[in-house]
C-alpha cells in the first residue's frame, strides 16, 4: 500500500518534471528538424523542416521558462519535502537570496545555462538568417545535452541527470519518512552556505551562465563553416559573437575575483583555486581565437588556427564545468561541487562536442584555406600570432597543472600538485604575461603585411624608454623590486602596453575609430595587471602581534600567530597608525557581526579618521575555523581588508545588567572577591581601570520590589573607569520585613561585577565588594587587517577592459551589418 504523506505539494514538482521532459523531447525535435532542414536539397519553398525546427525551439525555451518558475515558487514557498528547496534554502534567507538559491545547486545551474542558450537560439533564429539551420542544429544539439543534465530519469537501469524536483524522502534515506506526518517535523531547510550569501552571487553566476552559453555560437558557426564548405563567410560573425561571450566570460571571472574578495577569508581576489583555474580555460583560448579569426579576415592566413582556438573554447567550457561538477576536485577545491552520479555523464558530453569537432576537421581537410605564403615577420599578423599562441599556451600550462587529479584517475598515477601552487602559478603565469602584454603594445605599431621597419624600432624605443622610467619609480614606490625579478618584467611590459595603447587611443580620437576598441581593450588589460600585481605582491598585514601570545594548538596550524592581533572588548589597542577598538558584536539574521572602531589619532591627539568595521562570521563554534566574511575600508589608493579568525563570542549569550543576590551560577564566571571599605569619594582600582564611590542614594528602588514604610533601600552610587570610557552603576543594599538583601550590578563593558555588601554607619562607610570577570572569560577577537595598495588599478582596469571589448562588439557588428 503506497503512503499518502500529508502536506505535500507534488503538483509544482510534477508539473516542472513534465516541463523538463518536453524541453528534453523538443530540443530533440528541433535538433533533427534542423539536421534534416540543413541537408534537404529540395526547393527553398519547401520548408517544413525548418519551421518544425523553430516551432521545437521555441516550446523547448518556454518549457524551460515553466521549469525555472516551478522551481522558484518551490524555493520562494519553502516547500522543503523537495530536496533542492531543503538543501540549498532556509526560511531566515530573504527573498534575494531565494533567487541566488535557485542556482545554488548543480540543477539551478544547469538549468540557468539552458535558459540562456535558449535565449541565444531564439535571437539566431531572427538574426542567423542562411546560416540559421546549420547553426541552430549545432546550438539545439547543445541544449539536448544541457537538458539531459537535469532529466532525472531512469534508462535502462542508468540514471540520466538530476533532477532539481527530486523529493527529499527519494533522495534521503531514513525512518523519518515512513511517518505520513515526516514534514511536521522539518521545520527548515539546511541553509545556504554562509560564503554564497553575499550579492555577487545574485549577480556572478548569471553573468558566466550567459558567458557560457554564449561560447556556443562561435562553435557553432565554426562547425556551419566546415560542414557546409564555406570557410570564409562563417569568421565575421563569429568574431562578434566571440567578443561577446569573451566580454561576459572576462567579466564573470573578474566578478568572482571580486566576490572572494569580499566574501571570503584567505585574504585577496585570486587564490589559484582549481575551479577558479577552470573558469579561465576558455576565456583565454577565446581572447586567442579573436585575435586569430582578426588575422584570417584581413590576410587569410593561419585559418586553422583560428578554427582550432574557436573548438577548443567551447569544448573547455565542458570540461572547466566537467572539473567543478564531477567530484574530480573535491579535495582539491573548496569550490568544488560534489559528485551527483554525472562524472560519465559530463565525459560523455565533451566526447561529443570532441567527435563533432573531429569529424568535420578530419573529413574538410584537403579543403581548407591554407596559405602558401609566408607571413612576414614584421607584419602585425606575425605577432598577434605569436601573442595567441602564448595565451594558448598559458591556458595548457593552467589545464595541465589543474587536472592533476585527472590525471590520476585517468592513468592510475599519484601525481602531487606543487607545494606552494601560489608560488608555481605566479612565476609561470608572470612569465606569460610578460609576453602577451609586450605584444599587446607592440603589435599596436605594426601594419598588416608589412610595416616600416625604421620608424617602427624608433617609436618603440621610445615608448618602451618612458616605460622602463616609470616603472623604476612605480618599483621603487610600491616595494616591489623585493619579490621575484619575473614580476617586475611584467610591470615593465604593463607600463609599456598602457602606454602605447593610450597613443594609439589618442590617434582614434582623431579619426582612427576603429582602433579604439582593442585600444581600449588591451590598456585595460594593461592597468588591471599593475593593479593585481602591486596589490597582490606588496600587501602587507597591518595587524602585528608583538605580544608573543599563542592562541591554540589549532589556531597556529592555520593562522600565523604574528599577523593577528588579539582584542579584548572596549580595550583599545595600537595597530600601525590607527587605535582599534572592539566594541562589541551583533547577531542580524545568520549573521553575527564584530564591530571594530578604527581612529587614526595625529600626535597632538586629534581624531583625523574613525570610523567602524563590521567584519561578520556565520556558522557556529568559538575556536578558529571560522567561516567569516571580511569588511574593508575603501581609500582611494588602498585598502584596509579585515576579518575574523578566532572569537568566543560564537553562540554566546549577552550578558544582563541586572545579576542573581550573589554568588551562584553567575559568580562562576569571575575571580573570587575583593571587598573594600570606602567613604564617599574615595577610589577603588581594579585590573583594568578604577571606581570612584561617590556617595550613597537613600531613595534608591529595586525593579519590581515594592517597599513598606519601614523598608530601607540604599544605593552605592559608583562611576567606573576603563579604557578611556566611564560607566555608571548603583548596587542596592534592601532591608525588607526585618530581613537583608542585596542586589549588584553587572557591567558587563568593563568585566565587572560589584556589591553593596554592607554599610557601616559608625566609620561613615560602606562595603563594596568587587568581581572581576576571569581573563579567559573576556570577550574577545582574533582580527587580521590586511592593506591592499592600489587594487584600485585592478577593478580599474577590467572596467576598462569590458569597456574596450564592449566597443569592439559595436564596430563589429556594425562592420557585419554593412557586409
Amino acid at each position: 500500500m503506497t503512503t499518502q504523506f500529508k502536506g505535500e505539494h507534488l503538483a509544482w514538482g510534477n508539473i516542472g518534471q513534465f516541463l523538463v521532459v518536453l524541453s528534453f523531447g523538443m530540443a530533440i525535435l528541433s535538433c533533427i528538424s534542423y539536421f534534416f532542414a540543413t541537408q534537404d536539397k529540395a526547393p527553398k519553398e519547401n520548408t517544413s523542416w525548418l519551421r518544425l525546427g523553430r516551432i521545437a525551439y521555441i516550446t523547448n525555451f518556454l518549457a524551460i521558462l515553466g521549469v525555472g518558475i516551478c522551481l522558484f515558487c518551490i524555493l520562494y514557498n519553502h516547500y522543503f519535502e523537495f530536496h533542492y528547496a531543503w538543501s540549498y534554502t532556509s526560511r531566515a534567507l530573504p527573498v534575494y537570496f531565494l533567487v541566488s538559491g535557485f542556482w545554488n545547486g548543480q540543477e539551478g545551474g544547469f538549468l540557468l545555462w539552458m535558459f540562456w542558450q535558449a535565449v541565444i537560439g531564439l535571437i539566431l533564429i531572427k538574426k542567423a538568417g542562411t546560416w540559421e539551420k546549420p547553426v541552430m542544429t549545432v546550438v539545439a544539439f547543445s541544449q539536448v545535452i544541457l537538458t539531459s543534465m537535469i532529466l532525472g530519469v531512469e534508462i535502462f537501469g542508468a540514471r540520466v541527470g538530476s533532477s532539481p524536483f527530486l523529493l527529499l524522502r527519494n533522495a534521503i534515506a531514513g525512518p523519518i519518512f515512513s511517518n505520513p506526518d515526516y514534514l511536521s517535523f522539518i521545520k527548515d531547510g539546511k541553509g545556504m552556505n554562509p560564503s554564497l550569501q553575499n550579492y555577487w552571487m545574485i549577480i556572478h553566476p548569471p553573468v558566466v551562465f550567459l558567458g557560457f552559453a554564449s561560447v556556443v555560437v562561435p562553435f557553432a558557426y565554426a562547425i556551419a563553416g566546415l560542414w557546409q564548405r564555406r570557410y570564409h563567410d562563417w569568421i565575421q560573425p563569429a568574431i562578434s559573437y566571440a567578443l561577446f561571450g569573451a566580454m561576459l566570460l572576462g567579466t564573470g571571472v573578474m566578478m568572482g575575483a571580486a566576490w572572494a574578495y569580499e566574501a571570503l577569508n584567505f585574504g585577496g581576489f585570486w587564490a589559484w583555486d582549481p575551479v577558479e583555474n577552470a573558469s579561465v580555460f576558455p576565456w583565454l583560448t577565446l581572447v586567442a581565437a579573436l585575435h586569430v579569426l582578426i588575422v584570417f579576415k584581413n590576410t587569410k592566413h593561419s585559418f586553422f588556427t583560428a578554427i582550432f582556438l574557436v573548438l577548443i573554447s567551447f569544448i573547455l567550457v565542458w570540461y572547466s564545468s566537467f572539473l567543478a561538477r564531477s567530484g574530480i576536485l573535491g579535495e582539491t577545491s573548496v569550490h568544488a561541487f560534489t559528485d551527483l552520479g554525472m562524472f560519465w555523464h559530463l565525459v560523455l558530453a565533451i566526447v561529443a562536442f570532441v567527435l563533432i569537432s573531429a569529424y568535420f576537421l578530419i573529413t574538410r581537410w584537403k579543403e581548407l584555406p591554407f596559405s602558401q605564403k609566408d607571413e612576414e615577420t614584421y607584419s602585425r599578423e606575425f605577432w598577434i600570432f605569436v601573442g595567441s599562441a602564448f595565451l594558448g599556451l598559458s591556458c595548457f600550462h593552467l589545464i595541465l597543472v589543474t587536472s592533476i587529479p585527472v590525471w590520476n584517475a585517468m592513468f592510475g598515477t599519484k601525481l602531487a600538485p606543487p607545494l606552494d601552487p601560489v608560488k608555481h602559478y605566479n612565476i609561470i603565469q608572470a612569465a606569460f604575461a610578460v609576453v602577451i602584454t609586450l605584444l599587446s603594445g607592440l603589435t599596436q605599431f605594426l601594419k598588416y603585411k608589412k610595416t616600416d621597419v625604421g620608424r617602427f624600432f624608433i617609436t618603440n624605443g621610445v615608448f618602451m624608454t618612458l616605460a622602463i622610467v616609470l616603472t623604476a619609480l612605480v618599483i621603487y614606490a610600491t616595494g616591489l623590486y623585493k619579490l621575484h625579478f619575473v614580476f617586475c618584467l611584467v610591470m615593465v611590459c604593463s607600463i609599456y602596453s598602457i602606454i602605447a595603447n593610450a597613443n594609439i587611443l589618442s590617434e582614434s580620437i582623431k579619426g582612427k575609430f576603429k582602433l579604439a576598441g582593442s585600444a581600449i581593450a588591451h590598456l585595460g588589460f594593461g592597468l588591471l595587471l599593475v593593479g593585481a600585481l602591486i596589490a597582490a605582491g606588496t600587501h602587507k598585514v597591518v595587524s602585528e602581534n608583538t605580544t608573543g601570545e599563542q592562541f591554540s594548538a589549532d589556531f597556529a596550524k592555520e593562522q600565523n600567530p604574528r599577523e593577528n592581533l588579539l582584542l579584548y572588548k572596549n580595550q583599545p589597542v595600537k595597530m600601525g597608525n590607527y587605535t582599534v577598538t572592539f566594541l562589541g558584536d551583533t547577531t542580524e539574521g545568520l549573521n553575527h557581526y564584530f564591530n571594530v572602531n578604527y581612529k587614526l589619532i595625529d600626535d597632538r591627539g586629534k581624531i583625523n579618521e574613525d570610523f567602524t568595521l563590521r567584519p561578520n562570521v556565520q556558522g557556529e563554534g568559538s575556536t578558529s575555523g571560522l567561516s567569516s566574511s571580511p569588511d574593508t575600508k575603501h581609500y582611494l589608493l588602498h585598502d584596509l581588508y579585515t576579518h575574523i579568525t578566532m572569537s568566543n563570542l560564537v553562540n554566546t549569550e549577552p550578558q544582563t545588567q541586572d545579576a542573581d543576590h550573589g554568588s551562584g551560577e553567575n559568580s562562576k564566571k569571575y575571580d573570587p572577591p575583593a571587598t573594600y571599605n570606602v567613604s564617599a569619594g574615595d577610589t577603588i582600582h581594579y585590573r583594568e581601570g578604577y571606581v570612584i564611590f561617590k556617595g550613597l542614594n537613600k531613595n534608591a528602588r529595586v525593579q519590581n520590589i515594592p517597599l513598606d514604610k519601614n523598608d530601607i533601600a540604599v544605593g552605592a552610587q559608583l562611576n567606573i573607569y576603563t579604557h578611556g570610557k566611564a560607566y555608571n552603576a548603583e548596587p542596592v543594599y534592601l532591608i525588607k520585613n526585618n530581613s537583608v538583601f542585596d542586589f549588584p550590578k553587572i557591567i558587563d563593558a568593563a568585566g565587572l561585577k560589584l556589591r553593596l555588601s554592607k554599610i557601616i554607619p559608625e566609620k561613615g562607610q560602606v562595603e563594596i565588594t568587587v568581581y572581576q570577570q576571569k581573563e579567559s572569560d573576556k570577550k574577545f577577537i582574533v582580527m587580521k587587517a590586511i592593506e591592499f595598495p592600489y587594487i584600485i588599478f585592478l577593478w580599474t582596469g577590467t572596467i576598462i577592459m569590458i569597456l574596450g571589448f564592449l566597443i569592439s562588439l559595436f564596430r563589429r557588428n556594425q562592420e557585419w551589418k554593412t557586409a
